[in-house]
């Protein structure tokens, strides 16, 4: 199975309501330090995920995509009751999940 297929499957594996960072996802896929290869999956595979669960390993929303922005994000997030604060940091302690 390739990197591509094992990031999405991961992303998809990861709860409603929770959020997880991309060197998680990376490890999980058997990449270590392969943090932005994940973030580049997910920004070309947008529909195969819930690609908003997946954050900076420091609670940010680090996105900086014009199509999918740090906006869509933080309203998607709050969807699922993910408290997300005004300036795009997530509570890693309380809404994180690591697999």
């Amino acid at each position: 199975m390739n990197f591509k297929t094992k990031v999405i499957q991961i992303v998809n594996k990861i709860p409603f309501g929770k959020v997880t960072t991309y060197g998680t996802v990376a490890i999980m896929a058997g990449l270590p330090r392969g943090a932005r290869f994940v973030g580049g999956v997910l920004h070309f595979n947008i529909d195969a995920s819930p690609w908003h669960r997946v954050i900076n390993r420091h609670g940010f929303i680090s996105t900086k995509c014009l199509d999918h922005p740090k906006a869509l994000q933080k309203a998607l997030l709050e969807q699922e009751n993910v408290a997300v604060s005004r300036d795009f940091m997530v509570n890693l302690q309380k809404y994180g999940w690591f697999g």
